[in-house]
């Protein structure tokens, strides 16, 4: 529910107060003596769905932008005819549940800090974001994305493109790329500096810190992520319910993913930066594409019906583009997900040759004990690299033919050479 207050311009009265009361709408006439401009206050209660064809009607009587309209947030509204309202207005569809055009123009252009706090929020949430990284600690991650501004120009460049906002669009968009910039790069410095002062070991392994490793190599996975938090975002916002938790949700398809990238640059690995970069590009237009569709679903559309068409073709352009973007990176991921793909059959089938050779009679003192693949250096696309076998056997024995006989059966599974070592360990019983 709303309240709207609106101010009524001198020789207008009449006509607002007639358009009112045509759609049985309650009122609350003040007048007005701070200005000759205005002669009265009217106040009236309506349902979310009743504000944008409400304003917009009293728009067409002859009220300006010049005039005041405020619209807050109505807890309680108890009125037979407001109820009436209601049931005129509230279809039980998404375009009932949204908010209206002016009120999402608003919140959109509200959540987008001033430039320099918008930097200043971005450079300390990837920090904090690279420290949680290196320390292989999923709550200051976490803790990282809360602090991200990252909704507001996420949001704003849909909204923008929807509404025929170009100025908000286009602030959007600056945004979003000075953000994604600032952030990778205040990863990057802080990553320097911490290796430089040795608070992580400088001979580090990036593959070896979990928090790292998954977003060097990302999969499809990914991008479901990054447009369900579009979606998500759009859908909070246009419903007026609270956006801090999608903005967390955002800001995680984002944030942690440019951290990543900063630090393999701040360790010298520029081919593994490339995993991280597009993983942080590919949600960046999830969230913009998702936005835009979520928007022009929910019934959106621009002020001036004459713009309906331009902006129809100007929408229809970017999702066109947006998607085919979206598409490339999604075939780059789709690669990464089939590499992995393969590499698990590899592992399962691998598994399953050595426990059949150690099934056999001549190796039944022997028993598999641990089994492990080695991946190599490669991101995004790694490879088996190496196989570690360690088998169980009675003491002071060994079979030195089954290192070979292992390493034939399972390179048979293998596209390229792969390395066999078993490790022997005696088993003692009592």
């Amino acid at each position: 529910m709303r309240l709207v207050q609106l101010t009524v311009p001198t020789g207008k009265r009449e006509t607002i107060l007639g358009a009112l009361d045509e759609r049985k709408i309650d009122y609350v006439v003040s007048d007005e003596t701070s200005s000759r401009e205005y002669t009265a206050v009217v106040y009236f209660p309506l349902p979310d769905a009743a504000v944008e064809p409400v304003l917009d009607e009293i728009q067409d009587a002859g009220i300006d932008e010049d005039a005041y309209t405020v619209v807050v947030d109505a807890e309680t509204v108890v009125s037979r005819r407001f109820q009436a309202l209601r049931e005129e207005y509230e279809a039980g569809d998404v375009e009932s549940d949204r908010i209206s055009r002016q009120e999402l123009q608003a919140e959109a252009e509200g959540l987008t800090p001033s430039f320099p706090v918008y930097v200043v929020m971005t450079v300390i949430s990837a920090v904090v974001a690279t420290a949680g990284l290196l320390l292989d600690s999923p709550a200051v991650v976490v803790g990282s994305m809360v602090i991200a501004p990252l909704i507001g120009p996420a949001l704003g460049a849909s909204v923008g493109t929807v509404i025929d906002d170009e100025e908000l669009f286009v602030e959007s968009v600056t945004y979003q790329v000075i953000g994604v910039v600032v952030a990778i790069a205040a990863a990057a410095i802080f990553a320097v500096l911490v290796r430089s002062l040795n608070i992580v070991p400088p001979d580090l392994v990036l593959s070896s810190v979990g928090e790292i490793s998954e977003r060097l190599a990302p999969d499809l996975l990914s991008l479901a992520i990054a447009l369900g938090a579009g979606i998500a975002g759009v859908v909070s916002i246009a419903t007026g319910t609270s956006v801090a938790l999608v903005g967390v949700m955002i800001a995680a398809a984002l944030i942690p993913p440019a951290g990543v990238a900063g630090i393999a640059l701040a360790w010298g690995e520029p081919t593994s930066a490339i995993g991280a970069t597009v993983l942080v590009l590919v949600n960046l237009l999830s969230v913009d594409l998702a936005g835009l569709l979520t928007l022009w679903y929910a019934g959106y559309r621009p002020e001036n019906l004459f713009q309906l068409g331009e902006t129809e073709q100007r929408v229809r352009k970017r999702i066109v583009g947006l998607a085919l973007i979206v598409l490339v990176f999604a075939v780059f991921l789709g690669g990464i997900t089939y590499a992995s793909y393969e590499t698990g059959n590899f592992e399962q089938d691998a598994r399953e040759e050595v426990e059949a050779v150690l099934a056999q009679d001549q190796y039944e003192d022997y028993q598999l004990l641990e089994f492990q693949v080695v991946m190599d250096d490669n991101y995004p696309f790694r490879n088996p690299e190496r196989v570690i076998v360690t088998i169980g056997g009675p003491p002071g024995e060994s079979a030195p033919e089954l290192a070979d006989v292992l390493s034939g059966r399972i390179n048979d599974h293998a596209d390229q050479s792969v390395t066999v070592e078993v490790r022997y360990v005696e088993v003692v019983e009592r």
